[in-house]
C-alpha cells in the first residue's frame, strides 16, 4: 500500500470528521474515502446505542446510502461475530456464515467473500465497529488492519462529537421545558401552593416520585419539611433533627445517592421515612438564599440509579425558579414585617406624646427611624439594653418607649441620673437603706430597685458609677437579688434594667474604670441614638413640636420660625443636641414676647452674629464686680446647659467632677 495516499485518506477523513455532526453524512463521506485506500465493496457502520441496541449504517462507493436499521449481536453468526477488543479478519466468508442469521444472508446476497472489522473504542468502552467487506476472498491483508484501525479511531470521534452534541441538545430542551415554570411561579408568593403543578411539570423531564422542599430551622437544629408533592401522606413528620452529615457544606452543589439501602444510615430518622415511602434513590440540591444553604430541592425516585449527574443542571435550574419563589415570598414577609414595625413605632410614639407629653420622638430622618425601630423590636422583651450617645440625644425618651412597648407596661419606670448624686448617696438610691445605716438614717427606705418592682429601672450615666457600686449592680443582673444598705436580708429584684450613657464604656474598660463583666451584661442589645448634626431633617419638626409645647407653659407661644432663624438652625451643629435645641427655642420664645423667631431672638453662636464688643454692657472692675456671683451664675449656666448631669456640667467649666462638687457647697447649690 502506497504510504502517502494512506497518509491523504486519513487527512481527508479527518476533515469530514470535523466537519460536521450528522452521522449519516460522515459515514457516507468516510466510506468514499475509505475505499481509495482499502479493497472494500460495502463498508458497515455499526453504532451501540444507549439502550444497548445496535444502530446499521450500510454504506456503498456511490452516494446513495441506506437508511440506518436497528439490529443486535445476536444478528451476527458466531463465526463472523465481531469483537469487542480487536480486528476481526475472515478470508473466506462462504466457508463459514449461517444463513439462518440476518447478518450472514445480508452478505450472501451482496456475494460477499471477505469481511474485516475493527472496534470504535472511546478509552475503555467499544461504542461500535466498522466493517468492510469484497467480492474477493482474502481480500483484507494485515496492513489494511492497521489502516482500518486508524480509521475506526477518527470515525470514534465522530460518535463522541454526536453523543456529546445530543446530551447538550437534550440538556438544552430540558431546560426549556423547566422555563415553563416562571409563568405558574410568577402569579404566586408561597410557592408551597402550587408545589403540585411544580411536580408536575418537572416530572416530565426529571422523574421521580416525591419532590420536597426542606428548610433548615433558625436555631440549626431541626430540618423542616416545607411542601411536598402529591397527596398529604400520613404521619409524615413537620420537621426531622438536622444530623450533621445531612448539612450542605458551603459551596457544595448537589448530593447525589444512588440507592439509600446501601449507603445511608439505617437507624436515622430520615431515612426510616425514604425506607417506608420505598425510596431508593435521591438528588438533592441547595438552595442559597443568604451565601449559605438555608433550603434543599429533593428528588426522590422508589428506582435505584434513577438520578446520573448528568441529571444535575437540570435538577439545579428547577431549584433556581424556586428559589426566586422563595425570594419574593422572603421579600413580602419583610416589607409585612417592616409595616408592622413601622406602625408599632407610629403607636408607641403617639402613646408617649398623648400619656406623657414628650415631643422629642418627632423625627423621620434614616438614622432616627432605625433607632426607633431597634427599640420597637427589643421592646416586648425581657433583654437588658443599653442606649449609648452623646448627651441630649433622646435616650431617656427611647427608654420610656422601651417601656411602654414592654409587658411591663403597667408597671413604674423609675430613673436615676447616676451622674448626679455622689457615690453613697448613689448606693443608698438605688439599694434603699435601713434604718441606722448611717448618719440621718432615721427610717428604712426603699431604693429605686423596689420602687420599680414589676417595671423599668433606668440608670442613666451608668458610666459614672463608682466600682463599689457596679459590683453590687452585676449581682442584681445575675442573681436577681440585693441588700440594702446596712441591711443583711436578700430582696429579690424584679425589674427591667435599661442604661444608659454617653461616654465610650469600651475606653472606661480598658482604664480599668469600668467592670469588664457588668459591660457585657449591660450590652446585651445596644442602640444608639444618633446626635442632632446628624438628624438635619428632624430640626425642623423637632422645633415646631417643642414650640407647641413651650407655649403652653410660658403663656404666650410664638408666631413661628422665620426663614432666617431657621436656616441658622440647621446650619448649627448642636455639640447640646435636642436638649441644647428646646432650651434655646423656650428662651426665643420667651425673647419674640408672641412675634416671630428671628435671628436676633437667637444665641449669638446658634444666629452667627458678631458678640457684643468685649467687656461692652459689663460693670467696670472698678464699679465694683462681684467675682463671686460671675462664679456662681456661671456654675448655674453649666447645671441648666447640662440639665442637671454633673459630669457633663464639670466637662463644660472644664473641671473634675470633685472639684464641681466642692464649687456647688460652696455656693449652696447641692
Amino acid at each position: 500500500m502506497k504510504q502517502d495516499a494512506i497518509l491523504t485518506a486519513l487527512g481527508e477523513i479527518t476533515r469530514i470528521v470535523s466537519e460536521t455532526l450528522e452521522l449519516r453524512e460522515v459515514f457516507r463521506r468516510v466510506a468514499k474515502a475509505s475505499a481509495k485506500v482499502l479493497p472494500l465493496n460495502t463498508m458497515a457502520i455499526i453504532h451501540i446505542e444507549s439502550d444497548r441496541t445496535l444502530r446499521l449504517y450500510s454504506h456503498t462507493q456511490s452516494d446513495l446510502a441506506e437508511p440506518p436499521r436497528s439490529i443486535s449481536l445476536e444478528d451476527f453468526s458466531p463465526s463472523i461475530r465481531p469483537s469487542l477488543d480487536s480486528v476481526h479478519r475472515v478470508s473466506n466468508l462462504a466457508a463459514i456464515m449461517d444463513p439462518s442469521f440476518f447478518v450472514d444472508r445480508e452478505l450472501l446476497a451482496r456475494g460477499s467473500r471477505a469481511l474485516l472489522t475493527a472496534p470504535l473504542r472511546q478509552g475503555d468502552q467499544t461504542n461500535g465497529f466498522v466493517s468492510i467487506d469484497s467480492v474477493h476472498s482474502g481480500a483484507f491483508t494485515l496492513d489494511h488492519e492497521r489502516v482500518l484501525l486508524s480509521i475506526a479511531d477518527l470515525l470514534s470521534l465522530a460518535l463522541e462529537h454526536e453523543r456529546l452534541w445530543n446530551l447538550d441538545l437534550a440538556r438544552r430542551r430540558r431546560l426549556d421545558a423547566i422555563d415553563a415554570l416562571l409563568p405558574i411561579l410568577a402569579n404566586v408568593l408561597d410557592v408551597r401552593d402550587i408545589f403540585n403543578q411544580v411536580s408536575a411539570v418537572v416530572t416530565r423531564v426529571l422523574p421521580h416520585d416525591l419532590l420536597v422542599l426542606a428548610s433548615i430551622s433558625p436555631d440549626e437544629k431541626r430540618v423542616n419539611l416545607d411542601a411536598y408533592s402529591g397527596t398529604p401522606i400520613k404521619g409524615m413528620p413537620s420537621s426531622l433533627p438536622l444530623e450533621r452529615d445531612k448539612r450542605f457544606p458551603v459551596g457544595q452543589e448537589y448530593d447525589l445517592i444512588g440507592d439509600v439501602r446501601l449507603t445511608r444510615d439505617v437507624k436515622s430518622a430520615d431515612n426510616r421515612i425514604t425506607k417506608a415511602l420505598g425510596v431508593r434513590s435521591i438528588l438533592r440540591i441547595p438552595i442559597y438564599l443568604k451565601e449559605v444553604p438555608e433550603s434543599t430541592l429533593n428528588f426522590l425516585s422508589k428506582t435505584p440509579g434513577q438520578y446520573t449527574e448528568e441529571d444535575v443542571p437540570v435538577a439545579r435550574r428547577v431549584a433556581d425558579h424556586v428559589s426566586l419563589a422563595l425570594s419574593h415570598r422572603r421579600l413580602a414577609e419583610e416589607e409585612r414585617r417592616v409595616a408592622l414595625l413601622e406602625q408599632r413605632v407610629e403607636s408607641l410614639t403617639k402613646e408617649l406624646q398623648t400619656t406623657l407629653g414628650i415631643k422629642r420622638v418627632v423625627g423621620r430622618s434614616k438614622k432616627w427611624r432605625a433607632a426607633l425601630a431597634e427599640v420597637a423590636k427589643v421592646a416586648p422583651t425581657e433583654t437588658t439594653v443599653l442606649l449609648t450617645g452623646e448627651s441630649g440625644t433622646g435616650k431617656e425618651v427611647l427608654a420610656r418607649m422601651i417601656h411602654r412597648g414592654s409587658p411591663r407596661f403597667k408597671g413604674p419606670f423609675v430613673a436615676i441620673n447616676c451622674a448626679a448624686l455622689p457615690e453613697t448617696l448613689l448606693e443608698s438610691e438605688l439599694f434603699g437603706h435601713e434604718k441606722g445605716a448611717f448618719t440621718g438614717a432615721t427610717n428604712a427606705r426603699p431604693g429605686c430597685i423596689e420602687q420599680a418592682a414589676g417595671g423599668v429601672l433606668f440608670l442613666d450615666e451608668v458610666g459614672e458609677m463608682s466600682p463599689a457600686v457596679q459590683a453590687k449592680l452585676l449581682r442584681v443582673i445575675e442573681q436577681r437579688e440585693f441588700t440594702r444598705v446596712g441591711g443583711s436580708r436578700q430582696l429579690m429584684a424584679d425589674v427591667r434594667l435599661i442604661t444608659a450613657t454617653n461616654r465610650d464604656l469600651k475606653v472606661s474598660l480598658a482604664r480599668g474604670e469600668f467592670r469588664g463583666d457588668l459591660y457585657y451584661r449591660l450590652r446585651v442589645f445596644e442602640i444608639t441614638a444618633p446626635p442632632l448634626r446628624e438628624r438635619k431633617d428632624d430640626i425642623f419638626p423637632l422645633s415646631e413640636a417643642f414650640l407647641e409645647e413651650i407655649g403652653g407653659t410660658v403663656g404666650r407661644p410664638s408666631a413661628g420660625i422665620s426663614n432666617q432663624a431657621q436656616d441658622a438652625l440647621a446650619a448649627y451643629p448642636w455639640p447640646g443636641n435636642v436638649r441644647e435645641l428646646r432650651n434655646v427655642l423656650e428662651r426665643a420664645t420667651i425673647l419674640c414676647d408672641g412675634g416671630l423667631i428671628t435671628l436676633e431672638h437667637l444665641p449669638s453662636e446658634v444666629s452667627h452674629r458678631e458678640p457684643a464688643a468685649q467687656g461692652q454692657g459689663l460693670p467696670h472692675p472698678m464699679d465694683g464686680v462681684n467675682l463671686k456671683q460671675g462664679e456662681r451664675d456661671r456654675l448655674t449656666r453649666a447645671l441648666e446647659q447640662a440639665d442637671g448631669n454633673h459630669s457633663q456640667a464639670a466637662r463644660l467649666l472644664g473641671i473634675t467632677r470633685p472639684a464641681l462638687y466642692r464649687k456647688l457647697q460652696k455656693h449652696g447649690l447641692t
